[in-house]
Formats: C-alpha cells, structure tokens, sequence
C-alpha cells in the first residue's frame, strides 16, 4: 500500500472511532436545550402550573411548534410566557416527559409533553422590554409572535435571566 493509502486507511479508522466513542458517550454530556411555551393566562397560568406541581403541555395545532415539542428532551428548561394578557415571560419549566401522543386529540398527528415548575422569576420580562434589547432583536418571540412553542438559544436564555434577575 502507498503512502496516501495508509494516510487514508489511518484518517478513516481514527475517524471511525472517535465516532463511535463520540455516540458511546454522548448519552451522558448535559447537552441542554432552552424553550419558550406560551399560555394565555386565563386557560392555563403558570401560578396554575404552580398549584398543580406538574402539567401536560397538550393542545398545540400548529406543525412547527409540535415540531419544537418534539424536539424536547427530558431535563431541557423553558420560558412560561403568559399571551395575550401580560406578554411577559414569567416563569421557569422543566420538562419531565418527552413527546407522546396528545391527549386532547385522536391518533398521534399531534405531540405533548410533561412538565414541572421550576420557579417564578423574580421579576417578570415584558415583550415590550425583549423588544428594546439589541441582543434579542433576532428571537423568536421578536420575529414569530404566533409561534406557541419555540426554541431560546443559551444567549438569550442567559440574558432574559439577567433581565429578570433570577437564579437558578
């Protein structure tokens, strides 16, 4: 075998098994993902979402955000955003079960999942506030108002936080 041959023959086993390592210990890497769901607060409200200590976020009749539903994993975190009344951002989710059929609908066109309360922010995040922020000018609450289910990046995660001025 030439030298490029074994070049070649190397590149593919060493490729070949960081791979394999890679998908052997990926399992374990805290990988998370960060969400906004929205409710409005007269059909379901966080301080609800409090009271009860756990819910189903079921419901959801549009292909994209049960596309988001589905993309959930159990540990990932989220925004409670109160629609229509409020627009704020007012609390912390963990999601606990990931994508199964929803209940409220026959056959499984369309995705749930479970959730807990994590913890109320200590002060709530107005759109109106997003809005201002430079940094947040391509959210998707900023851009797909609709939208009741969407992805936050760890970014904006981080700076809505510290517009709130909440730990976790």
């Amino acid at each position: 075998m030439n030298v490029a041959g074994q070049v070649a023959t190397n590149f593919l086993f060493w490729f070949t098994f960081v791979v394999h390592l890679f998908n052997s210990v990926s399992k374990y890497l805290p990988i998370m993902n960060y969400w906004l769901l929205k409710s409005e607060p007269f059909v379901f409200s966080f301080n609800q979402l409090l009271q009860d200590g756990s819910g189903v976020w079921d419901g959801v009749r549009n292909y994209q955000a049960r596309n988001f539903l589905r993309s959930m994993k159990e540990g990932d975190l989220g925004f409670f955003y109160h629609s229509n009344e409020g627009l704020e951002i007012v609390g912390i989710v963990e999601i606990t079960k990931e994508a199964f059929p929803d209940p409220t609908f026959d056959g499984d066109r369309w995705s749930a999942v479970e959730l807990i309360p994590v913890q109320k922010l200590n002060n709530p995040v107005k759109l109106s506030d997003i809005k201002q922020k430079a940094e947040l000018k391509d959210m998707v609450l900023v851009n797909n108002t609709r939208l009741s289910v969407q992805p936050v990046t760890s970014s904006e995660w981080s700076i809505i936080m510290q517009m709130s001025g909440t730990d976790i």
